[in-house]
């Protein structure tokens, strides 16, 4: 009985006009939470956003309210970085530069990288200070396409 009422919950869910496709968006995550952005090109799964074509992060556009903290962790077997970039679309080639190797910043709004993350490794703390949105790729991989974003409301 319980499989059949997920299954149909699942239905619905994923016939909801207007909805987002599934793992392009997440449920905004409350402030003072600490939200883990997966980093991975195993299995790249690519999808359309606003912001243009994503893959690599999951989700593709992660939705967090002002006050939550915000890293990354690199589950693949190499390196990535996750480094922040502005514009209101994801450029066709790689905004990122050097200093994506070395991390910086503390806030979304003030610009940041994770620095080069070795496999395994988990990014410093971001905190999600200011609401806006917040742009983001991998140094490495930008063109795989690995690129994602952050709102923040």
């Amino acid at each position: 009985m319980r499989v059949s009422a997920f299954v149909l919950l699942s239905a619905l869910v994923a016939c909801t006009p207007g909805a987002p496709p599934a793992g392009a968006e997440n449920p905004v995550a409350a402030p003072g939470n600490a939200v883990t952005i997966p980093v991975s090109l195993t299995g790249l799964s690519v999808v359309a956003t606003a912001y243009g074509t994503s893959g690599g992060y999951t989700p593709a556009v992660t939705t967090v309210a002002v006050g939550t903290t915000v890293r990354f962790l690199n589950v693949d077997s190499f390196a990535h970085t996750a480094t922040a970039f502005g514009g209101a679309t994801f450029p066709a080639g790689s905004p990122l530069g050097g200093s994506a190797l070395t991390t910086s910043g503390a806030t979304l709004s003030s610009g940041w990288s994770s620095g080069n993350l070795a496999a395994g490794a988990a990014s410093q703390t971001l905190l999600a200070d200011k609401a806006g949105t917040y742009l983001y790729g991998c140094f490495f991989h930008y063109g795989a396409p690995m690129r994602a974003a952050i709102v923040v409301r």
